[in-house]
């Protein structure tokens, strides 16, 4: 894949020494088995290994001396981390795991740094799962929990940052547009960081072609994947927005940040909704060479040098948080 074919993608700046360690990695990478969402008895079995990994508590907030609330709201539980002294703002976190694994403390080594860094607070939504819930009722649960934060007292006149990393792009990007029946409320929120998100439940391009040695996704298995998320519709359905964001309507959006790996199978969600979205607010859109899913997770200095990034993006968008005409 050549610059030429990125579009409105800008290239991240890094030097050979910095490819050559992600390189590296993705030959560790290659060695392990791709994660297969259409596989229910391996989402449980990670899902237990994880809440057994989390038994003590987040070593990640206790790092940065920090502490983690959860509530229940509206039967959805949100875990909220403060910042040691008054918030500037507030980022709404929408974690990843395909839909089908993952919880909200995950995301405790990200949402602690932001939180130090950014002067914000975190709330981080628990949705149910897939693996026994169908794809509305995860969306259902991200539009109650943002509601909530959008007319709760302890949050009034802070604006809000959205983010969503992979399935948690998709829930960002699709509780966005839900938000939109409320313009008032989705005037609060003064910007969108979306990491590799997905945003066809069809299958883009770089979906349906994606080759047999994709790195941590099952590149080949994706579109028969995303099918089994609703397999009682047909994909002219599956098209039909929210549940596909990439065909929404995109007025009043906030500006947004927006990063795909150039290996990853979702490369063209990103490159496409960034398009669709640049028509209705600035967008950011950074491509990271060699780089496959999930690369933010990676000890490489790209991953440290996107997170460093998407933190002083929260805190000038925070601070920037005016209404939106």
């Amino acid at each position: 894949m050549t610059n030429a074919n990125w579009g409105n993608a800008t290239p991240w700046p890094q030097g050979e020494r910095e490819l050559a360690q992600v390189r590296a990695f993705n030959r560790k990478l290659a060695w392990l088995p791709r994660f297969k969402i259409r596989n229910r008895l391996t989402p449980r079995l990670i899902q237990a290994l994880l809440r057994v990994s989390q038994i003590g508590g987040s070593g990640a907030l206790r790092k940065f001396g920090l502490t983690a609330e959860r509530q229940l709201i509206d039967n959805v539980p949100v875990r909220i981390i403060r910042p040691k002294g008054p918030a500037k703002g507030v980022v709404l976190d929408f974690h990843g795991g395909g839909w089908v694994i993952g919880n909200a403390q995950m995301d405790d080594n990200f949402n602690a740094a932001i939180v130090d860094s950014c002067q914000v607070t975190v709330v981080s939504v628990d949705y149910r799962l897939a693996v026994s819930t169908p794809i509305e009722g995860l969306l259902e649960d991200c539009l109650n929990a943002t509601r909530w934060l959008l007319h709760e007292e302890e949050f009034a006149g802070l604006p809000v940052v959205v983010i969503g990393e992979s399935a948690g792009g998709h829930l960002a990007a699709a509780t966005l547009l839900a938000l939109q029946q409320w313009p008032d409320l989705l005037q609060r929120i003064s910007g969108a960081l979306l990491y590799y998100g997905v945003y066809d439940l069809t299958g883009t391009s770089s979906v349906r072609n994606a080759p047999a040695d994709t790195l941590v996704l099952d590149g080949p298995g994706m579109v028969e994947a995303l099918r089994l998320l609703t397999p009682d519709l047909t994909d002219e359905q599956r098209r039909q927005p929210p549940l596909s964001p990439l065909y929404g309507d995109f007025s009043g959006f906030p500006p947004a940040l927006l990063f795909a790996g150039e290996l990853d199978p979702l490369r063209d969600d990103t490159l496409d909704i960034a398009k669709r979205w640049a028509q209705s607010a600035p967008v950011e859109m950074y491509l990271l060479p060699s780089s496959p899913h999930g690369f933010i997770h990676f000890p490489t200095a790209i991953a440290q040098g996107v997170l460093a990034y998407s933190r002083k993006w929260i805190s000038a968008h925070i601070e920037a948080g005016a209404p939106r005409g």
